[in-house]
């Protein structure tokens, strides 16, 4: 989902000398907005299914667009394995302008991919002479699973046919949407089947990659010299004016659920102990509290405690039921939010 300059939400509150690259602060605030609408579409109207674990990441285009890109898990019940289950969720043609007119001008304004190609060999998708996202795409006359990441989605060769700058494009040039997510919000909101480990790694990717960088150098104009790389190259990274505000509110960049706690395990009496510099080693080893780990009171709880004993929880099931508090050293049952161990 990528945010959309020209909402009516920011074009109300823009005073009329007002431009849009000029309130970052609308850009951003409306653009979170929306998202928390969106959250609320997928996991508690659950349109899609019921959402069993999720995660997201915010991100900025150079030209400052902040846009999010999701990976929802479904429930066993909800998850998609038919060709007729992905077509209730994704389209990926231009719908019929007589009987849906709204739809068709959403479908023309954002999701529309190009021209490339031979139509226009200088656009920034192409690379080795061929577009990277692989359109225009092949006709189909019906939804199949592909041998790549994602399924080959269905684009008829029906004669639907829109001029986007200067070409004439067909079905084979639409990016998948879902029609209701489209009219609802108004933006460039792309949606695709997940059906194998590619398709899941790209999106965990962007969580963990962190931010873009560049590498750069300033030269003096006419004068020739081969560069000292090492001197004069400079790591940097470029900050949008919608990312600074985001930041600035302190808007969460990326959202894990449900959390996921991570476990140490050791052999007896050997578990790493952080510690002051100044402190005495002397009464570090007579402090019981050191003693203390995950994996020690995790024994403890199922020897004394008779709800764990009760549960008889393996240790990695067991912060589904209990919560540890790192200053006491010790679990205590869990009241709320969902953890993974």
């Amino acid at each position: 989902m990528t945010s959309n300059p020209n909402w009516p939400e920011i074009k109300a509150l823009c005073l009329p000398s007002d431009e849009v690259q000029n309130r970052p602060d609308l850009v951003a605030r409306i653009f979170r907005a929306k998202l928390q609408v969106l959250k609320d579409e997928l996991f508690k109207k659950a349109i899609f299914g019921r959402v069993v674990a999720y995660t997201y990441v915010i991100e900025f285009q150079k030209r400052g667009l902040p846009h999010a890109h999701f990976l929802l898990i479904l429930t066993q019940g909800a998850k998609i394995f038919c060709p007729e289950a992905i077509d209730r969720i994704v389209c990926a043609e231009l719908p019929d302008p007589h009987t849906h007119p709204y739809l068709f001008s959403l479908v023309v304004k954002h999701m529309m991919h190009g021209p490339c190609g031979l139509l226009n060999p200088t656009c920034p998708c192409m690379k080795n002479n061929a577009c990277k996202f692989n359109y225009p795409k092949d006709f189909a006359e019906i939804t199949k699973y592909g041998t790549n990441s994602y399924p080959t989605y269905q684009h008829r060769n029906n004669n639907h046919v829109v001029k986007i700058r200067g070409s004439q494009l067909d079905n084979r040039w639409v990016v998948p949407y879902n029609q209701y997510l489209l009219a609802k919000f108004n933006c460039h909101i792309n949606v695709e089947i997940c059906s194998t480990i590619q398709a899941i790694k790209y999106i965990y990717k962007y969580i963990y990659k962190g931010h873009d960088k560049i590498f750069y150098t300033l030269v003096a104009d006419g004068k020739e010299h081969a560069p000292d790389e090492i001197k004069n190259y400079q790591s940097a990274r470029w900050i949008s004016p919608p990312e600074a505000i985001w930041r600035i509110f302190k808007f969460d960049l990326n959202h894990v659920h449900p959390s996921v706690i991570c476990l140490p395990i050791h052999l007896e009496n050997e578990h790493l102990v952080t510690f002051p510099a100044s402190q005495p080693l002397c009464n570090i080893a007579n402090n019981p509290t050191f003693k203390k780990t995950m994996l020690t009171q995790f024994f403890f709880m199922n020897n004394y405690n008779d709800y764990a004993k009760e549960l008889g929880c393996l240790y990695v099931e067991f912060p589904e039921y209990f919560t540890w508090h790192n200053d006491s050293k010790e679990w205590e049952p869990r009241k709320r939010h969902e953890v993974i161990g």
